[in-house]
């Protein structure tokens, strides 16, 4: 009796131990299964982090994209847009917000978002600041003594040597040597060429027709002499409208032009009969001024240029002119020579160029439906980018 007794104790013992043996593996099990599910979230999470910071990123590309070539866009410049998509019927979008801070520089901020049953399981937020460099607003087609009441706010490229006392807020680019006084940032002398391409209009593409997509279209024909107090085109206008002189023109106050004022000679601009100024204000994507000869400045001329002016010869300010104002944003490309004679008599003669590629950059057709794209940028690059 007692040795039975004895087995059965012995046995109950047994299955006691091993009871205990299979509750805590089974007690290690679900920490090694519940401490793998972790890992396999934070593994997925961190996987999801990357795959939003990436696309993040994207987005910030996609904004340099379109801000180097503002032709792509109907306004003046990509502004962002939300509900965006690298891969078309995915569940990761990303929302750009572009902030102009200057002709030149641009607040972007990209924020990528994965979406799951209508709720945002991931995202990243990314914050830069774009800078277009170089940016060429004055370009001389020869030597340049940049005179004291001259101010660029830009880059300059001279196709020889480049000295005097204008005001340059940026880089200075020249064929030969660069002895000028006042230059913000680089000095860059002897270079082989420019940073940014010759601008190229020819006036052949803008005498008779010009060409929009696919589409001619007729210049209107304006005859030499002098204008004042009047408007030519609509600001609204599309295609922008061309406005052709054969010879020589004036523009002797309040003279309004929104579209693009294309000289055959000479372009003479004055105060004789207005005390307004003149205004040209390109269409978007096209030119502002192209004149095939010089631009000559009067006694109290004043002439506002928004986007891309391009000269012949020069611009001449005639001996003893004063309060001669020329505002030009957007760029000022001259082929064969300067700026000359801005000193005049006194002090009171000004000329101001601003880089604005936003405005300056174009897009025009010389023949129909091969588009040809020019921009005074040269480059970007984000100067800091940061994770919010």
């Amino acid at each position: 009796m007692n040795d039975k007794r004895a087995r059965t104790h012995r046995a109950g013992t047994a299955l006691l131990v091993v009871l205990i043996i299979v509750m805590a593996i089974t007690i290690l099990s679900l920490g090694f299964l519940s401490r793998s599910d972790v890992e396999l979230a934070c593994g997925e999470n961190t996987i999801l982090r990357t795959q939003m910071d990436y696309l993040a990123e994207s987005g910030l590309e996609h904004a340099r994209g379109l801000i180097v070539n503002p032709q792509d866009v109907s306004s003046e410049y990509w502004t962002g847009a939300e509900g965006l998509q690298l891969v078309p019927g995915s569940n990761d979008y990303y929302d750009v917000n572009v902030v102009k801070l200057g002709e030149c520089n641009y607040q972007i901020t990209c924020d990528a978002y994965r979406m799951k049953n209508g709720e945002r399981i991931g995202s990243s937020r990314l914050t830069s600041e774009l800078r277009l460099d170089p940016v060429i607003a004055f370009w001389a087609g020869g030597a340049w003594q940049s005179e004291v009441q001259t101010t660029v706010n830009g880059d300059v490229y001279c196709d020889g040597s480049l000295g005097g006392e204008g005001d340059i807020n940026g880089d200075a680019f020249a064929k030969l040597g660069i002895t000028a006084l006042y230059i913000e940032g680089r000095k860059n002398e002897n270079v082989t060429q420019s940073p940014v391409a010759w601008a190229g209009l020819d006036i052949n593409d803008f005498s008779s027709t010009y060409y929009y997509g696919l589409t001619s279209h007729s210049v209107q024909d304006i005859s030499s002499g002098v204008y004042s107090n009047c408007t030519f085109g609509s600001a609204l206008s599309e295609p922008p409208e061309v406005f052709y002189c054969a010879g020589d023109i004036e523009l002797a106050g309040g003279v309004t032009i929104n579209g693009m004022l294309v000289v055959g000679q000479n372009m003479i601009v004055s105060d004789a009969n207005s005390s307004s100024a003149n205004v040209i204000t390109a269409g978007k994507n096209f030119p502002a001024l192209l004149v095939s000869g010089d631009a000559i400045m009067r006694t109290a001329g004043t002439l506002q240029v928004n986007g891309l002016a391009q000269i012949g010869n020069r611009i001449n300010v005639d001996d003893a002119a004063e309060n001669v104002d020329i505002d030009i944003v957007g760029g000022l490309y001259i082929a064969n020579g300067e700026i000359d004679g801005v000193n005049g008599s006194s002090l009171s003669n000004s000329i101001n160029i601003t880089a604005a590629p936003a405005i300056a950059s174009i897009e025009i057709w010389p023949t129909p439906g091969n588009p040809v794209r020019w921009t005074p940028c040269g480059g970007a690059f984000f100067r800091s980018i940061e994770r919010n």
